[in-house]
C-alpha cells in the first residue's frame, strides 16, 4: 500500500504506525458456528453454543454473504480501508489495491466518518452484490454493490506498539473491545450507515437445540434475504448470526451447513 505523499503533518499519525501491527490488531476474529463443525468432514455436531449463562436476551441478525471488510479510523481524521486479511487503501492514496471493489465501495463512507477521540476505531462491514463471491446474484441481478455494518471495535493505541505475536494472541483471546448492541445501533444512527438487518430478539432459552429445529428456525425467521439491492435479486439468504446484547457470545448459523449435515444423516440412515 502506498501512503499519500501530501502534507506530512496531516499524515503523521498514520505514518508512525507499523502497518503490519495495525493489520493484525484490527482483523475480524473468526465467528464459531452455532453448532460446532466436525473438523473431519465439515458436518455439524449436535451440541449447540451455550448462551443461557451469558445473557438472558439474544439478538438475531442476517448474515450477509459478501466479503468481510473494515474501515480503520484515527483521531487525526485519517483512515485505512481493508479486506479481512490485508490493508487496501489509506486516505490520500494515489494508488490503492482494487481487490473486490472494497475500497471503491467504502471510500465515500470512510471519508465522512467521525474520528475517534483516542486509539483507533474499526468498523466491520460486509460488501456484497456486484461481482463479490458466488452469492452475488442473490442480492443483485444488476451487479449493484451494497454494504452493511455488522460490528465495530475500539483498539487502544498502545496495542499497535506490541510485537506482532503478542497482538495476534491478544486478538484471538478476545482482546478487541467490540461495541454492544445499543452502542452499535447508536453508531450506525450517528454515522448514517446501514446495519445488517435485525431480525428479532428472544430469550436465550428459546433458541433451538437440535439440528433439524435450527434448520426450521432459520427458514421461519429468514425465508428470504432482507438486503436485496434490486428486484432481480435471487433472494436466498446465507443465514443468521446470534449474539448476546453485550456481544459476549456470538455464533453463526448458515443454511448450507444444516442442509448438508441433515442430508448426510438421512442418507446414512437410509443405507443403514
Amino acid at each position: 500500500m502506498t501512503l499519500s505523499e501530501t502534507d506530512p503533518a496531516q499524515n503523521s499519525m498514520l505514518r508512525s504506525v507499523d502497518l503490519d501491527a495495525l493489520n493484525s490488531a484490527t482483523k475480524y476474529p473468526s465467528i464459531p458456528t452455532y453448532h460446532p463443525l466436525d473438523s473431519s468432514n465439515g458436518s455439524l455436531l449436535d451440541e449447540p453454543t451455550a448462551f443461557a449463562d451469558e445473557d438472558a436476551q439474544v439478538v438475531l441478525t442476517e448474515k450477509v454473504d459478501g466479503t468481510n471488510s473494515r474501515i480503520i479510523t484515527f483521531p487525526s481524521g485519517e483512515y485505512v480501508i481493508g479486506s479481512r486479511e490485508e490493508l487496501l487503501y489509506a486516505k490520500g492514496d494515489l494508488l490503492g489495491n482494487p481487490a473486490l471493489g472494497i475500497a471503491a465501495a467504502l471510500r465515500p463512507l470512510a471519508g465522512r466518518l467521525t474520528p475517534p477521540a483516542g486509539g483507533v476505531r474499526v468498523l466491520f462491514l460486509e460488501v456484497y452484490g456486484g461481482k463479490v463471491g458466488g452469492a452475488a446474484r442473490q442480492y443483485s441481478g444488476h451487479r449493484t454493490v451494497g454494504h452493511r455494518l455488522f460490528d465495530a471495535a475500539d483498539i487502544p493505541a498502545e496495542t499497535l506498539t506490541w510485537p506482532r505475536p503478542r497482538i495476534s494472541a491478544w486478538r484471538e483471546e478476545g482482546g478487541q473491545a467490540f461495541l454492544g448492541e445499543a452502542e452499535l445501533a447508536a453508531l450506525a444512527d450517528t454515522e448514517t450507515v446501514p446495519l445488517v438487518p435485525r431480525i428479532g430478539a428472544l430469550e436465550s432459552a428459546d433458541l433451538p437445540t437440535r439440528l433439524d429445529e435450527t434448520r426450521e428456525f432459520l427458514t421461519r425467521h429468514l425465508p428470504t434475504t432482507r438486503v436485496a439491492l434490486d428486484d432481480e435479486a435471487g433472494g436466498r439468504p446465507e443465514g443468521i448470526v446470534v449474539r448476546t446484547t453485550t456481544r459476549s457470545v456470538i455464533a453463526k448459523a448458515r443454511f448450507q451447513d444444516y442442509e448438508r449435515t441433515l442430508k448426510r444423516r438421512a442418507s446414512k440412515e437410509k443405507r443403514g
